[in-house]
């Protein structure tokens, strides 16, 4: 049971500090707490945990303009933030987390502003149709987040120019780009800033909860343990991965997220294999590849392998079987 709510908002805009603060904040929230951390990027491009980089952003382009590309720990897809978006991310343990307790805080606190806030599909919030805020998560061990953007102002012309979405992905959507689908919460109220915002997310909080909301200083924090996490999210192993071509390549789109999945065999065998994608279950789609080497390529040892990861689900499985199967 929540006893004690939380809020804490990043001082700057570097994007390696916010999520490492983000990391930080998951390994230590305690039972009985829920915090809601409030921070904003300049010039980003955020991947999912288990996206190619080079295949969803034009890294030089963004780079040459000043931008930073970042790999979040959760799935989903990628996005770009500037200083016109406010991203949340609400920290619990197991126990205490409830994404539809969560969403309902910021689709109040949209509301509350006069802006008709809705939850369509699995991780998305709208408006009068267009997309306002895309939603993502992340459990490891006790510790679970629930994060999001929230587009208050946000430059849409930089779309285009540095994010590259895949065609299957526009086609399940029914649109033809992505600024097609998004809309700006300005458009429904002109005046509105990023610090309204922010002020009505904390008071909504308090509100859905039914308690008072203490802030959380980052001047209280560990300051050595900030820097080493802006390491591990500034490091290049992490951001760009190893997209190393296989000798096979596949790609689809299924009801749960894109997914791309490349393999080289022998002998009957996988020997190599790489998994990309964007769908939401990061944890068990990232330990995909390492299940598949050395296995062989045959339906029933491929499901004996997943089905063993942790948190393997039937129809995952079943989607990755039929796509690793499909022959040339």
């Amino acid at each position: 049971m929540l006893r004690r709510l939380y809020a804490i908002a990043a001082e700057g805009t570097d994007p390696y500090e916010n999520l490492a603060l983000e990391a930080y904040l998951l390994e230590r929230v305690q039972p009985g707490e829920c915090i809601l951390y409030l921070w904003q990027n300049q010039r980003t491009v955020v991947i999912g945990r288990n996206q190619h980089a080079s295949n969803e952003c034009r890294i030089q382009a963004l780079e040459a303009d000043g931008g930073h590309l970042v790999r979040r720990l959760s799935g989903g897809g990628a996005v770009y933030h500037d200083l016109g978006n406010l991203n949340f991310t609400f920290l619990t343990v197991r126990r205490d987390y409830d994404v539809a307790r969560q969403t309902e805080t910021i689709l109040q606190a949209v509301r509350a502003l006069g802006i008709p806030a809705e939850k369509n599909g699995r991780n998305d919030l709208t408006a009068a149709g267009g997309k306002f805020s895309g939603h993502a998560y992340y459990q490891t061990g006790e510790q679970c987040y629930h994060h999001g953007t929230l587009m208050v102002s946000v430059d849409l012309s930089p779309l285009a120019a540095y994010l590259q979405v895949s065609p299957l992905k526009l086609e399940a959507k029914g649109v033809k780009s992505v600024r097609a689908r998004v809309v700006n919460l300005t458009q429904f109220r002109p005046e509105l800033t990023v610090a309204q915002l922010r002020q009505a997310l904390v008071e909504a909080f308090g509100r859905v909860y039914g308690l008072p909301v203490h802030p959380l200083r980052t001047d209280q924090l560990d300051a050595q343990a900030l820097a080493r996490g802006r390491a591990r999210f500034a490091d290049p192993a992490w951001v760009y991965g190893d997209s190393r071509p296989l000798a096979v390549s596949r790609e689809a789109r299924f009801t749960w997220g894109l997914l791309r999945l490349d393999y080289s065999q022998a002998e009957g065998s996988i020997t190599q294999a790489a998994l990309w994608s964007d769908g939401l279950e990061a944890d068990f789609l990232s330990q995909v590849p390492g299940a598949l080497q050395g296995c062989p390529r045959q339906p029933a040892a491929v499901r004996a392998r997943l089905m063993a990861l942790k948190g393997a689900e039937r129809t995952l499985v079943e989607d990755i079987l039929t796509l690793l199967m499909e022959e040339a």
